[in-house]
């Protein structure tokens, strides 16, 4: 591992450096790369479905490949390199009392290390998106995707070897025992970025040296006002559930005001797209549904599961999100605009939206390209985190001589 972080160092400047315009040919260059060894990924792909026996369905899901996907994952790459570049942007400039002509830059933030669970689209998403921002990156996949991850990395790594530039830009360690000794290196690593499920997100917040950007679990509500076009909100309640529920960004919770008439028509459609709903006694009793209980609320379910309850009003819906959610995506579906801006201003997630579907919280759909992870956590970077979130700055101050009296 040594080794792996001494190279990632060296080659900060190497990548910081590089035109914006020999970035973007490498990345499509990257693209075509990974369409070419799109047999040999699937391949790869099938023998970590074949070893993941012992996992969930979503974790599967989460896992699997198929072509329109690698066609996906090669759009993605496409995407990144047309964004304009994050460096070098001037984000304010000033002059002090002394006559010093200060100016504040975007620049990388270094080497950052990513570890992550199943997806092994993550391994081509955030080589890209570190390359493009001017940063190395250190993956750390998971084990159930190893020969999927390995695959794709050498996509890009033949690309870097085309271009005369060092591997080490876009590192990946597979030891199953490093995660630990990983987060001690604060000499060589930036920041750690995790993304994947509860466990892993509290084992790298608890035992790292190194700043921790939090991509932690999806649990989010919608709430149904009294007053709300009916058939739009099902319709999004549909979408945000079943759309992809082993999504981070699918609802997990639908609060309804207790005067709204739309509960039969909302109960009646959820059951007919499949979806198991657990409810209050009161509404299990009537509908002959399964019975919840509170811990459920704290529930990232991953599949079509779902938890309903009637609530009085918005403030008892805005305390049911800050109670049991993960301040990731969260909606209101009302017709009252009084009642809209209530709910974005004191719903304090990362992503809160008013008449649509939390679905869209994906760096994709915000029209990042990708994304390192949905952001949890309250520092620069929060929801979707794109190449801009890959950046930190830095003063650059002119001077004439000027000296501190």
């Amino acid at each position: 591992m040594k080794n792996i972080l001494e190279n990632a160092r060296n080659a900060k400047q190497i990548v910081a450096n590089l035109p914006d315009i020999l970035r973007n040919e490498i990345l499509n260059a990257m693209a075509d790369n990974i369409i070419k060894m799109k047999h040999k990924i699937l391949e790869a792909n099938k023998l970590d479905i074949q070893n993941a026996a012992n996992l969930s369905n979503s974790m599967i899901e989460r896992l699997k490949l198929d072509s329109k996907k690698i066609d996906d994952i090669a759009d993605s790459i496409r995407v990144i390199a047309k964004l304009k570049s994050p460096l070098g942007k001037v984000i304010d400039g000033f002059e002090n009392y002394a006559g010093l002509k200060i100016r504040k830059i975007s620049v990388p933030i270094g080497v950052i290390a990513v570890i992550y669970e199943s997806r092994p689209n993550v391994t081509s998403d955030v080589g890209a998106l570190c390359f493009k921002s001017g940063n190395v990156c250190i993956l750390k996949g998971g084990k159930e995707a190893l020969e999927s991850n390995k695959t794709i990395l050498e996509a890009l790594h033949d690309t870097l070897i085309q271009y005369n530039l060092p591997t080490s830009i876009i590192g990946f360690i597979d030891s199953r025992d490093s995660i630990e000794l990983l987060l001690k290196e604060d000499k060589y690593i930036d920041l750690v970025i995790p993304r994947g499920g509860e466990g892993l997100i509290s084992f790298v917040s608890l035992h790292s040296k190194i700043p921790v950007i939090k991509h932690d679990k999806g649990v989010c509500a919608m709430y149904i006002d009294k007053t709300c076009n009916q058939k739009k909100a099902i319709e999004i309640a549909i979408n945000a559930k079943t759309s992809k529920p082993s999504a981070c960004n699918s609802i997990e919770t639908i609060l309804i005001h207790k005067d709204s008439d739309m509960l039969y028509d909302l109960i009646t459609s959820l059951k007919n797209n499949n979806i198991t709903i657990k409810a209050q006694d009161c509404i299990a009793n009537k509908f002959n549904l399964a019975h919840l209980n509170d811990n459920d609320f704290y529930e990232e379910y991953g599949d079509n599961t779902l938890n309903l309850k009637i609530v009085d009003n918005i403030d008892e819906a805005i305390k049911h999100i800050k109670t049991y959610g993960s301040f990731h995506s969260d909606c209101i579906i009302t017709d009252d605009y009084a009642m809209a801006e209530k709910f974005l201003d004191e719903v304090d997630s990362a992503c809160v939206y008013v008449n649509a579907s939390t679905r869209f919280s994906d760096g994709g759909e915000f029209g990042f390209g990708a994304e390192v992870g949905i952001s949890t956590s309250k520092i620069h970077a929060r929801g979707p985190m794109g190449i801009d979130s890959l950046t930190t700055y830095k003063y650059q101050i002119y001077g004439d001589g000027q000296i501190r009296k």
